[in-house]
C-alpha cells in the first residue's frame, strides 16, 4: 500500500570518522590527520542534501565523540539525523585514509568490526518515518558489515517498496567483508532485485553477473526487475538501459588532473538520483551524474567535490 510522502530521500548506512593523512606516504609515517566523514550512504545523504533535497539519516552511533561528530556534521549540511540512534555502550567505527595526488587508490585502513551501525537489527528499522520518504538509496556496504546489518538492510528495502517509494542500489562491493565471493554475489543481486535504479561499475557488474559487456550487465539486472539500470564506466562515461526510453551512451566529462577516486560513485548516483526525482529524462540525469562524478575526483575527500544547487545549475545541469 503505498503511503503518504512527507520528506524526499531516506538512507540507511553506517557513516565513520574518517582521518585522512596531511601528506603522501606510508600512514605509519603520517603525525597528522584531517577529520572527516565517511561512508558510501552518507556520501549521497550529503550531495542530495547540498541540491536543496529534504534528506534523512537511519543509522546508529556510538554516544561518544565521534558519533557526536558525525551527527552534528551531517546536520551542518543539512541532512535529518533525528532517525540516528546514539548508544552509551556502543562505538563509533572510524577509518585511516592516505593521501594521493595521482588518482592511485589510497590506502584505507578500517577500524570498523563490532561497531554501533554493524549491530543494528531489522528490530530498528523506523518503519512508519522510513515509508514517509519519496525514494530510498542503498548500497552493498551497510549489509556486508554483519550479518544482522543484512536482515536489517532487506527489511528497509521491503518497508520502502510496500510504501511504494522508489529505490536505488549501488553494490559497491566489498570483497573483504563478505565470507565469500559467492555469498556476495548471491546477497547483492537478492538486493538489487528489489530496486528500481541499479548502478554497477564496469568491473563489479562482470564480478556479479559473470557478463563482460557494459550492455549485458545491464540486461542481468533488467531481468531481475529494474527499470533502470546505469553501468558506470568511469572516464568514459556510462551506459544505461531504460525501460521506456531504451539503451544508450553518455560521455564522460574530460578532467584535467584526477587527485583522488574514493567517493566518485557515491557523487555519480548523487547525480543520477537527483536528476530522476527532478523529472529528467534518464540520458540527461547520467549526463548529470558523470559530470558529478568528474568534480569528486579532482578534490581530495570523500564528499568535498559535491556541488550546491547553485553550480550545479551554472554549468547547466
Amino acid at each position: 500500500m503505498t503511503a503518504a510522502k512527507t520528506y524526499d530521500i531516506a538512507v540507511f548506512g553506517e557513516a565513520m570518522l574518517l582521518l585522512i593523512a596531511d601528506r603522501p606516504g606510508p600512514l605509519e609515517r603520517v603525525q597528522t590527520f584531517t577529520k572527516g566523514i565517511a561512508g558510501a550512504e552518507i556520501n549521497v545523504a550529503v550531495g542530495l542534501s547540498r541540491l536543496g533535497f529534504d534528506v534523512r539519516w537511519f543509522s546508529r552511533v556510538g554516544a561518544d565523540s565521534m558519533g557526536r561528530y558525525l551527527v552534528n556534521h551531517l546536520c551542518g549540511e543539512g541532512v535529518n539525523c533525528e532517525g540516528v540512534a546514539m548508544q552509551a555502550a556502543q562505538r563509533t567505527g572510524f577509518q585511516f585514509k592516505g593521501q594521493v595526488d595521482d588518482g592511485s587508490d589510497p590506502v584505507i585502513e578500517y577500524h570498523r568490526k563490532g561497531s554501533a551501525a554493524s549491530l543494528m537489527t531489522p528490530a530498528d528499522v523506523d518503519e512508519s518515518r522510513l515509508a514517509g520518504a519519496r525514494h530510498l538509496h542503498a548500497t552493498g556496504v551497510f549489509p556486508a558489515i554483519s550479518e544482522t546489518a543484512l536482515a536489517t538492510a532487506r527489511r528497509t528495502l521491503q518497508v520502502a517498496r510496500d510504501s511504494g517509494s522508489t529505490i536505488s542500489f549501488d553494490p559497491n562491493l566489498r570483497p573483504t567483508l563478505w565470507p565469500d565471493e559467492a555469498t556476495m554475489r548471491r546477497e547483492i543481486n537478492a538486493l538489487a532485485a528489489g530496486a528500481d535504479w541499479v548502478l554497477p561499475g564496469l568491473a563489479e557488474g562482470a564480478l556479479l553477473t559473470g557478463q563482460a559487456s557494459p550492455e549485458a550487465i545491464a540486461r542481468f539486472y533488467r531481468d531481475l526487475g529494474a527499470s533502470l539500470v546505469v553501468v558506470k564506466l568511469g572516464a568514459d562515461g556510462a551506459y544505461y538501459d531504460h525501460a521506456e526510453l531504451g539503451c544508450g551512451h553518455v560521455p564522460g566529462c574530460p578532467v584535467q588532473t584526477v587527485v583522488d577516486t574514493v567517493g566518485a560513485g557515491d557523487a555519480f548516483a548523487v547525480g543520477v538520483i537527483s536528476g530522476l526525482l527532478d523529472g529528467l529524462a534518464a540520458p540527461e540525469a547520467v549526463a548529470r551524474a558523470c559530470w558529478i562524478g568528474a568534480r569528486q575526483v579532482q578534490v581530495r575527500g570523500d564528499s568535498e567535490g559535491l556541488p550546491s544547487r547553485a553550480e550545479l545549475q551554472a554549468a547547466g545541469h
